[in-house]
C-alpha cells in the first residue's frame, strides 16, 4: 500500500473533483473512480500535505454517487476544491 500525497486536483465545469494529482509522480493523475476504488479496497491512501499537518481523503456516499472529500474541520483551506488544478 502506498500513501499518496495530493497537491493538485482536476475539476469539471461544476467544480466536482475528477482526478487527484501530484505532479512528477508516476501514479499521477489518478481518476476519481480509480482513487475511490484504491481507498475502498485499501490499496492506497491519499492525503493533502499541509504545512500544519496532513488531511486524509475519504470516500463519501452522496445523493448522486460516491465522491472524494477531506475531513471537515474548522480550517477552510484544507479542501480538495481549493487545491490548484492539475
Amino acid at each position: 500500500m502506498a500513501d499518496r500525497a495530493v497537491r493538485n486536483t482536476g475539476k469539471d465545469r461544476d467544480g466536482d473533483i475528477t482526478k487527484l494529482c501530484d505532479p512528477g509522480q508516476p501514479w499521477s493523475p489518478r481518476l476519481k473512480a480509480d482513487a475511490i476504488r484504491d481507498i475502498e479496497n485499501r490499496i492506497h491512501t491519499y492525503h493533502v500535505p499541509w504545512e500544519s499537518g496532513r488531511t486524509e481523503i475519504h470516500v463519501v456516499n452522496g445523493p448522486n454517487g460516491k465522491y472524494l472529500r477531506t475531513d471537515r474541520d474548522t480550517a477552510t483551506k484544507n479542501n480538495l476544491d481549493d487545491l490548484p488544478n492539475c
